[in-house]
């Protein structure tokens, strides 16, 4: 009787990622180190670090696209405000999150808060179809505001837009 041969680490990282990852943890409580694909976890690691900056921009934009529309799209407001508030919670609970468990992320949360913004910006203005210049060049919101669970734009006039 023939025993199948595992396919080797490196192999499976091709072929199923999943495996890869469940083998590799197996090996490194093992202390197998020997046997562990170094190349590709320290390409893994790595690329945790590039996946929770993109983490953190993806929510900052659609908490400001939310914010956007919730304080500009005045005609929709109406209609669909409680489910752009309902979001910018969800959004920011997560990014209070992200930045809680990756404090070191503040700064580059910084860095890239007015790019976001602008954006957001332009989301809103193509999901609304309401001209660019509905929405202000700079941000509505400071960081501090941004991330506040109480904190939302303050209704405009209802009967325009």
């Amino acid at each position: 009787m023939t025993i199948p041969m595992q396919p080797s680490i490196k192999k499976l990282y091709e072929t199923d990622y999943h495996q890869w990852v469940e083998e590799t943890v197996q090996r490194l409580q093992e202390q197998d180190f020997e046997s562990v694909d170094w190349e590709n976890l320290i390409e893994e690691i790595a690329d945790l670090s590039r996946r929770q900056r993109d983490k953190l921009k993806s929510l900052l934009t659609r908490l400001f696209e939310h914010l956007l529309k919730l304080g500009y799209w005045k005609s929709e407001r109406k209609y669909s405000g409680n489910h752009w508030k309902g979001e910018i919670r969800v959004f920011r609970a997560s990014l209070v999150d992200t930045l809680t468990d990756s404090p070191s992320l503040k700064p580059y949360f910084a860095q890239v808060f007015e790019k976001c913004y602008n954006t957001a910006r332009k989301v809103a203005s193509d999901v609304s179809g309401l001209p660019l210049e509905t929405f202000p060049v700079e941000p509505i919101a400071t960081p501090e505001q941004v991330l506040d669970e109480n904190w939302f734009p303050s209704p405009l006039d209802e009967d325009s837009n």
